[in-house]
């Protein structure tokens, strides 16, 4: 999924949004999140298909265990069921998993529910996978944590077949071994998306070798040259050239001069002074952004995306 070029030079950078309200990290939720529920997540959703976004995005956790509870909060909505509520409401804008941690579950129940995704959207599903941090989690599950990422890398070979056109998927692996299960209905989408989640070396290499795309583990703009240039290696070495789309997360964006404290790191200020500084992403490789931005409450953040989408985005 990457912009579509309009003419000479160089595409323009799409924008994304990972939704409030499905999760709320201490570290990035605002307040006013806690009281908010499904009319808020819906509205957002809404706001953003209207204002041209490429994608709306939720996350995935199954539990978070106590002791994490407090840096990592405890509200994490189910990606698939939150995506397909929204594909409800919604008309245009894709829908991205940031990520699903798909070695937890079995490659056939991971097609099963994002195939159906797919289907119910008119083919919006981008998969977006990760290997997962919560050891806890993988525990209750019965899945080795440690081999996480041996298991997403054979989930991926598995998931290209059974997210692919054939009724009857076939994988045959260390960890899952299946053939002659039939799966309907098949995804509209003949080859959907998958872009690969997160910042070590492991997964630069997944992503440049099975993915086609990738997202950053939040990275800050000065380090993206030296990951765009590892991404190009990576996929040199392994003899991939075709479409690729390279994301990255922007500072915290709020468009206008707020009246309040919006943090020393957020931009701020007209359109085209936000717009100049984004397409900095787009010199650097980038081909989508993913944007949060601040608010006080629901209408706000719904007005801020309206602004980005009708004053910044155009700029880019």
């Amino acid at each position: 999924m990457r912009a579509r070029r309009e003419g000479p030079g160089p595409a323009p950078l799409a924008c994304g949004i990972q939704l409030p309200v499905q999760s709320q990290s201490p570290l990035y939720a605002e307040p006013w999140e806690a009281g908010a529920g499904p009319t808020e997540l819906v509205a957002v959703a809404r706001a953003a298909d209207r204002a041209g976004f490429a994608y709306v995005a939720c996350c995935d956790h199954v539990a978070i265990p106590r002791s994490r509870a407090a840096a990592m909060g405890t509200v994490w909505y189910d990606p698939v069921a939150t995506l397909a509520h929204l594909a409800a409401v919604t008309d245009r804008v894709r829908l991205l998993s940031h990520v699903a941690v798909v070695a937890l579950r079995h490659p056939l129940v991971t097609a099963k529910q994002y195939a159906t995704l797919d289907r119910l959207s008119g083919g919006r599903l981008v998969l977006g996978v990760g290997a997962g941090h919560v050891r806890e989690e993988f525990d209750a599950l019965g899945v080795d944590f440690r081999r996480r990422g041996a298991l997403l890398d054979e989930s991926l070979d598995a998931l290209r077949g059974a997210l692919g056109t054939e009724e009857f998927p076939e994988h045959h692996g260390e960890r899952w071994d299946f053939a002659d299960l039939g799966q309907r209905p098949r995804p509209v989408q003949t080859r959907v998306p998958i872009w690969v989640g997160g910042s070590s070396p492991a997964a630069l290499r997944r992503a440049a070798s099975r993915g086609d795309g990738w997202l950053p583990q939040g990275d800050p703009r000065r380090r993206m040259p030296e990951r765009l240039a590892t991404l190009a290696e990576l996929r040199a070495r392994a003899g991939r050239d075709g479409a690729f789309t390279v994301g990255a997360v922007t500072e915290p964006v709020h468009v206008g001069r707020p009246s309040w404290d919006v943090g020393r790191r957020t931009l701020t200020g007209e359109p085209e002074r936000i717009a100049e500084s984004l397409r900095a992403y787009r010199a650097m490789g980038a081909h989508q952004i993913q944007v949060r931005f601040r608010s006080r409450c629901a209408d706000e953040l719904v007005d801020q995306v309206a602004a980005f989408g009708a004053e910044v985005a155009p700029a880019l």
